[in-house]
C-alpha cells in the first residue's frame, strides 16, 4: 500500500520536499489540496504537476528522471520542414486559450478510458491564463482552429501540458512556431513532464530532476513582454516574411 503526504486547503504553497516523491509510480508526491491559482503556481514553481482523473483525488508528481524539450533540439522530418515552408496556415498565441484546452480535453488517450484534463481543471487553467500564468499556441486553417499547444510560463521552463491536431502536423508546426518563439526570448527547456514515444521523436530526452530544479529556478528573470499574444503575432510575421 501507498502512503503518501495529504494535502489540505488552508495552506495552498505547501507541499513536502520534491526528493520525497515515489520513483515509482512516475514520482507520486502527494494527494489532495485544490486546484487554486496560489497552489498550482507554487506547484510549478517548485517543480510539480498535477494529473489524475475524474474520481480520483488530486494528485501531485515530480518525476525524476524528467522528460524535456529544449527548444533547439526540435526535431524537423521532411515533411514537417515542407509543411512550414508551405505556410497556408496562421499561428497565433493566446487567442483561443479556451478553445485549446477543451480540444486537447476531448483527444482519445492510449490505454485511457477517459481524460485527465477535467472541467475542474480546464476551469483551474482558464483562471491561470487570465492570471498570465497559462498560454496556448493556435493553429488556424480558413479561420478554423485545426492545432493547438497550451502550458504553463515558470521561470526559465514552459511547461508543455498538452497539445491536439486535426490536420497533418498541425500540432507539430504549432510547438516549433513555439519553441523558436522560447528560444527568441531565451527560454531554456520545454517541461514535457512524462514519457511518450510521440515526444521522444521530436527530441524530447531525459534529464534528472536536480539538472531540471537548477534550470527552474535559475535567478536571472525572463523579460517577457506583457502582451504575449501581440509578441507573438510580431514574432511570426518576421518568420514568415523570411525566404
Amino acid at each position: 500500500m501507498i502512503n503518501i503526504p495529504w494535502l489540505e486547503p488552508d495552506n495552498p504553497e505547501y507541499f513536502p520536499p520534491v526528493e520525497s516523491a515515489l520513483h515509482e509510480p512516475d514520482g507520486l508526491l502527494a494527494a489532495g489540496g485544490d486546484l487554486s491559482p496560489k497552489r498550482l503556481i507554487s506547484a510549478y514553481q517548485n517543480g510539480i504537476f498535477p494529473w489524475f482523473s475524474d474520481g480520483e483525488p488530486i494528485l501531485w508528481w515530480s518525476p525524476d528522471p524528467r522528460f524535456v524539450l529544449f527548444p533547439d533540439e526540435l526535431k524537423i522530418s521532411r515533411s514537417l520542414s515542407k509543411n512550414i515552408r508551405n505556410g497556408s496556415y496562421h499561428i497565433t498565441m493566446d487567442t483561443a486559450f479556451e478553445q485549446v484546452i477543451e480540444e486537447c480535453s476531448q483527444l482519445p488517450r492510449k490505454n485511457q478510458a477517459g481524460t485527465w484534463i477535467t472541467r475542474d481543471m480546464q476551469q483551474a487553467y482558464i483562471q491561470l491564463h487570465q492570471l498570465g500564468f497559462a498560454h496556448s499556441v493556435e493553429l488556424w486553417l480558413d479561420d478554423e482552429l485545426m492545432g493547438g499547444i497550451y502550458g504553463i510560463h515558470s521561470g526559465h521552463v514552459f511547461c508543455g501540458e498538452s497539445m491536439f491536431s486535426k490536420a497533418s502536423n498541425a500540432s507539430k508546426i504549432a510547438l516549433y512556431y513555439l519553441c523558436q518563439f522560447l528560444l527568441h526570448h531565451q527560454f531554456k527547456l520545454i517541461d514535457s513532464q512524462v514519457y511518450t514515444e510521440h515526444l521522444e521523436s521530436l527530441g524530447a530526452r531525459m534529464i534528472d530532476r536536480t539538472r531540471y530544479m537548477k534550470t527552474l529556478q535559475l535567478a536571472e528573470p525572463i523579460k517577457m513582454p506583457a502582451n504575449w499574444s501581440a509578441s507573438f503575432e510580431d514574432f511570426f510575421r518576421l518568420k514568415q516574411a523570411k525566404p
